[in-house]
């Protein structure tokens, strides 16, 4: 099966840039924000937790517009553009809409918060519980935290009130002891 953007299972990211363009161009002037935005294009890094191949990076006067309330607007666009292009959202992942560094800010900031759940757990031996989150957030925790030994995450709550839990893993000798 074929899908938009794609070719061989993989993301034909210069499709997908020029497709975006086209489409953000009519959308930021029917919002009338006043903000322009850079396309580019990039060879995702195999073992990064959070490697986009496209990023669309906006700059200009309404900035701190989509950058409000936890840069909901910026979110919104992004969501609203890739459904609007009919992605596969297998490939949402690949995709990052980007403002003043925000997104890369929040990313470094989730990978440090599950570094320090992993050792709070790992010294205390109780579950830590992180606060409900998107699930491109979700899984910045569990991919960081994922070759972390002695700790494992899972995803608990319904919809919107989705969080991670970081449990300590049973140790070899505690399931040797079981045997």
């Amino acid at each position: 099966m074929t899908h938009r953007f794609t070719t061989d299972g993989k993301l034909d990211r210069e499709a997908l840039a020029a497709e975006l363009r086209q489409f953000l161009n009519p959308l930021l002037g029917h919002m009338r924000l006043e903000v322009s935005f850079d396309v580019r294009t990039q060879d995702a890094v195999p073992d990064d937790v959070e490697s986009p191949e496209v990023v669309v990076t906006f700059r200009g006067r309404d900035e701190e517009l989509l950058l409000e309330r936890n840069a909901e607007l910026l979110r919104a666009l992004e969501y609203i553009t890739l459904r609007g292009l009919h992605l596969d959202p297998h490939f949402y992942d690949h995709v990052r809409f980007e403002c003043a560094d925000y997104i890369a800010m929040r990313i470094e900031e989730l990978k440090l918060s599950a570094k320090v759940a992993a050792e709070q757990v790992l010294t205390s031996h109780l579950p830590f519980k992180f606060n409900p989150m998107s699930p491109r957030e979700r899984r910045i925790i569990h991919l960081a935290l994922k070759d972390t030994p002695g700790v494992r995450t899972a995803s608990e709550g319904e919809g919107d009130h989705r969080y991670i839990v970081v449990y300590p893993a049973p140790s070899s000798r505690d399931s040797a002891a079981k045997r």
